[in-house]
């Protein structure tokens, strides 16, 4: 699969992605820090990446519709410091494999991860 780790996450999400057979790119690798979300989740479009963020905005599913992108990853977490948004993130890595995420909007907590779209 491949990912877009957004500007508010470590880069070392990528690193995650990338050890697990997936590919991932940054927004900062992509000089789009700063950009709009309408640019970052259209860039995600038309490359086919999940998007993976701490931006609530794209938890709203009226704004962002799940059936209309590749996949949303919205972490939801009390700690927002680099080491708790890699252990909490480390929970995704083996769901990839059994969950799909096209159309699907994910919001990972701390100790559960809620699927929200169009049913498999």
């Amino acid at each position: 699969m491949r990912f877009k780790i957004d500007e508010n996450l470590p880069v070392e999400l990528a690193s995650l992605l990338s050890h697990a057979g997936h590919h991932a790119a940054s927004v900062v690798a992509q000089q789009l820090q700063g950009k709009p979300d309408s640019i970052i989740v259209d860039v995600c479009v038309r490359e086919k990446r999940v998007l993976v963020t701490l931006d609530l905005d794209f938890a709203d599913i009226r704004a962002y519709p799940p059936d209309q992108y590749p996949g949303l990853i919205v972490l939801r977490v009390h700690q927002q410091d680099k080491q708790h948004l890699i252990q909490t993130f480390e929970h995704v890595i083996p769901v990839l494999d059994r969950e799909r995420i096209e159309g699907r909007l994910w919001i990972v907590e701390e100790r559960r991860i809620r699927i929200r779209g169009e049913s498999a």
